[in-house]
């Protein structure tokens, strides 16, 4: 935006879904807690299954554990103020609530990015080298590629939402129903040619580094699938690459719309509908994709111990040891290949 007449902002106001009739938003507003609720309790329960049973405790239910407290932080980011304007009409956010709301979306955003590569690479060590796969995804190896995934949303997050609120604002309005950075961008009175330069560049690296490393794993995956002699084993296996692929697809097709050109003359509204994909229908799609088709978390959800331990954390290996027996390794192993032939 050209310079101009700028004032200290101490609120934003999201505009979210207020173009809308009241009774569209009131239905909005059923159809979002529905979503919310459910998004809630499955990403829970798949973090406490996979904590409390034993033969979760595998390479891909560890990351599983990732994703899910990740789809946890993506909605309560973002969703209960999306509640709130649909319907109290509490369109107001502090200064400070708009930029940490920015921060903790794109920390959770590119942690998410990431972990999603390393789940593809961790299918494709199962499917294309399972001999090697108890030695080369051993919980060290869980560790390092969690924290490798965690760790780009600490620079990116802060630097691009330190910068963007350090420029003077013209304007109050966010055509958001979040303060995401593209419509807080338009609110800028100064020259922001540098900053979409560093948010292009960021992008790519975070966006589509991670989706071509997925799109090699599966590429690797599927070349082993046509391998497979049974029909039915390949059925599967398509079925179930499709859904993960699709889950994959919304999520990345969807952020590279919006932030490979922060400034594009596109709809708020189209915008807002791509924003919708990544913020509130992946969450609630990735337990259905990855765990709950799953028959070992069906099983493991029947026979879920209460109390849970305490002292487990989301992130923990628990018992897992660094040189599996035998039996282990067995256990590991399948748990990782049947990833990809779980049944309906």
């Amino acid at each position: 935006m050209a310079e101009g007449n700028w004032t200290r902002v101490s609120e934003f106001i999201l505009m979210s879904f207020s173009s809308l009739p009241s009774e569209i938003q009131s239905l909005l507003f059923l159809i979002f807690l529905i979503i919310y609720l459910v998004t809630l309790l499955g990403n829970s329960l798949i973090i406490l299954v996979a904590l409390a049973d034993p033969m979760l405790h595998s390479p891909m239910y560890f990351f599983l554990r990732n994703l899910s407290f990740i789809e946890i932080g993506f909605n309560l980011v973002i969703v209960p103020k999306m509640l709130g304007t649909l319907i109290a009409q509490d369109t107001t956010i502090s200064f400070l609530g708009c930029a940490t709301q920015m921060y903790f979306f794109f920390f959770f955003g590119v942690f998410e990015c990431f972990l999603l590569a390393t789940m593809a690479y961790d299918r494709y060590v199962a499917i294309c080298n399972p001999l090697h796969y108890p030695v080369i995804m051993n919980p060290k190896t869980w560790a390092k590629l969690a924290v490798a995934s965690w760790f780009p949303g600490i620079p990116m997050a802060t630097v691009q939402t330190t910068w963007l609120f350090s420029f003077p604002f013209c304007g109050t309005k966010v055509n958001h129903f979040f303060c995401d950075s593209p419509p807080v961008l338009r609110l800028v009175c100064a020259d922001t040619a540098l900053f979409e330069i560093y948010a292009i560049v960021g992008t790519i690296l975070v966006v589509m580094i991670p989706c071509l490393l997925i799109l090699c794993s599966y590429t690797c995956i599927i070349a082993a699938i046509l391998k497979i002699p049974s029909a039915k084993g390949k059925h599967k296996a398509f079925s179930t690459c499709s859904s993960h692929l699709l889950v994959v697809s919304l999520f990345y097709v969807s952020l590279s719309l919006i932030y490979f050109h922060p400034k594009s003359n596109n709809s708020p509204e189209s915008k807002k509908v791509l924003s919708l994909s990544y913020t509130v229908m992946t969450p609630i799609l990735n337990p259905i994709i990855y765990s709950l088709r799953n028959n070992e978390v069906k099983n493991a959800l029947v026979h879920l111990p209460f109390p849970l331990p305490i002292s487990s954390s989301p992130f923990s290996s628990r018992s897992a040891s660094l040189f599996p027996s035998t039996r282990s390794i067995h256990l590991t192993t399948n748990n990782s290949v049947s990833f990809l032939f779980m049944t309906e």
